[in-house]
């Protein structure tokens, strides 16, 4: 099986990373990102020459002494925030009519003017900032070492912190704010929805409507837009689902903005994952190329954990907890049958979050099977010969498997869904079959049951870990866009929430890293072997 592990390649002349980093083709797709991980690297070779790296356009020689001044100065400009007053230079802000001092609602035609309070200290400076790497490695061949250089050279890493500004850009008043819900379900949906409503509200916003059903509220004339209020929000974060429903897929961009023009929207909040924010980051731009002054803002909805540079996103944690419930159904049933075999499929289409945290979290699966990390079914290093052995020496097994681990098993088709998704076939069941005709193959008698309890988790509401980082990306999301900014996702970076541009985040999915600690403390709770 082909490793889907991420590595860089030290070539004779080049270390390729960051925004350009060498493949072995039909492999991996290339990557863009400020670091790269060098846990196989073991320095230059003496016919090494001038050691180089390629960051988006630029190459940057190590052995130029302003390197690092230059790798820094490339990393502002990516990282760099996109404003309103980038299109409107003579843009004027007004103070903040955010302030929780003040308790009151706001005079709905503003007659006393906008409120300010200088004396409280609860807005963000625009030049704050939030550490993006917090570890210093010493070494290429520490555990999950994330180096620019091979000397593992510090090199500071700021994004800017999310949170509300003393000068605003949007006069609420003038504001007709959208939200929309794109892709699959993920438990905290109506969270966000609930939250994002209520500090539109609470700086003075009136005009508030829901896009029903994904982008494709955009264009289809039988969806009619939904108004949105405190009140009709209210109780919605008790449910799983999404109060606007969702859908994959839509109209152009071209067609979208339209419909924005059309609507007088001027500042839209996008949930969805990669492909939902590479849509939100097109239609930032088209609206920019035709001079609208208007704010998108997205809200990273993945339950499968794989947005660039967040600690997690909504719903992860959610779903890890409910995976609790089909782990142990899993063990039960085979705990109690005589040769008794669970397996458990769990999301993760290219990255093995879900399954790599519940198995950690569960301490009852024997084997975690993941997208990153190759193996062998058969053979006397695969997985069937471990599952052999659980049998004779502890009478049962528990598997849990990520949906999109074993894919080069399955026979790959080109068929994609609405969002360009590659289709997956479904290897929990796979295994089934192939782990019962092993067995009977051998002559061994095995009891195997096999749980899916995905779409149980993707409806679920979001538990009181995914709550409280649901209403804290709602309330930045707003600020973010009452700033001025346009173009930005909002997320939680070493524990602090942060406004990073949506280009630098969907590049790729994120992965779990076959040599992390997190993955070494999975290795070491279920007690598995490798399987190559």
């Amino acid at each position: 099986m082909d490793s889907v592990a991420h590595a860089a390649v030290i070539s004779s002349s080049k270390l390729s990373y960051g925004g350009r980093v060498s493949f072995n083709k039909d492999k991996n797709p290339p990557l863009r990102s400020s670091v790269v991980s060098l846990r196989n690297w073991r320095g230059p070779s003496r016919n090494l020459g001038v050691l180089a790296a390629q960051i988006g356009n630029k190459e940057i020689d190590f052995s130029d002494p302003d390197w690092k001044t230059n790798y820094q100065r490339d990393f502002e400009r990516r990282f760099n925030i996109p404003h309103i007053t980038d299109i409107f230079p003579d843009a004027d802000p007004i103070p903040s009519t955010f302030c929780l001092k003040m308790r009151t609602p706001i005079m709905e035609d503003f007659a006393g003017g906008y409120p300010s309070d200088e004396e409280w200290h609860g807005y963000i400076n625009n030049n704050d900032r939030v550490l993006l790497k917090v570890i210093h490695y010493s070494s290429p061949t520490s555990a999950g070492a994330e180096c620019i250089d091979p000397n593992c050279t510090w090199v500071e890493q700021w994004v800017h912190r999310a949170g509300p500004r003393e000068k605003i850009y949007f006069k609420p008043e003038e504001v007709k704010a959208a939200i929309v819900t794109c892709g699959g379900l993920c438990p905290g949906l109506n969270d966000v929805i609930r939250q994002i409503v209520i500090t539109l509200e609470i700086y003075g916003v009136k005009k508030i409507v829901g896009i029903p059903f994904g982008y494709r509220g955009f264009s289809d004339e039988g969806l009619s837009e939904m108004p949105l209020s405190r009140k009709v929000v209210q109780n919605v974060h008790l449910s799983g689902g999404s109060l606007l429903g969702v859908s994959r897929g839509g109209p152009s961009v071209s067609d979208i903005v339209d419909s924005m023009e059309e609507r007088g929207i001027n500042m839209l909040f996008v949930l969805g994952g990669n492909g939902t924010h590479a849509g939100a980051n097109a239609i930032h731009d088209e609206c920019r190329r035709r001079r609208m002054r208007v704010a998108v803002v997205g809200v990273p909805k993945t339950i499968d954990n794989d947005i660039l540079m967040m600690d997690k996103t909504f719903g992860f944690d959610t779903a890890v907890e409910e995976a609790q419930r089909a782990i142990n159904s899993a063990y039960i049933e085979a705990h109690s049958a005589y040769h008794g075999i669970g397996i458990v499929k769990l999301m993760g289409r290219n990255s093995g979050f879900i399954a790599m945290h519940a198995s950690l979290a569960s301490g009852q699966i024997d084997i975690c099977l993941i997208p990153e990390v190759p193996f062998h079914l058969h053979g006397p290093l695969g997985v069937l010969r471990h599952l052999k052995f659980l049998i004779e020496t502890k009478g049962s097994a528990v598997l849990c498997v990520a949906e999109g681990a074993g894919q080069n098993f399955l026979g790959r088709t080109n068929a994609t869904d609405a969002s360009g998704n590659t289709v997956l076939g479904d290897f929990g069941v796979h295994i089934q079959q192939e782990t019962k005709k092993y067995f009977k193959e051998i002559g061994i008698h095995a009891d195997v049951k096999y749980i899916d309890p995905t779409y149980m988790i993707r409806a679920c509401r979001a538990n009181a870990s995914d709550g409280i980082l649901c209403t804290v990306l709602g309330q930045n999301a707003v600020h973010g866009a009452f700033a001025g900014y346009s173009g930005i996702t909002v997320g939680i970076c070493n524990t602090h929430y942060v406004y990073f541009p949506i280009p630098e985040v969907i590049s790729y999915p994120r992965a779990v890293d076959p040599n992390s600690r997190m993955w070494h403390r999975c290795l070491t709770s279920t007690g598995q072997p490798d399987f190559v």
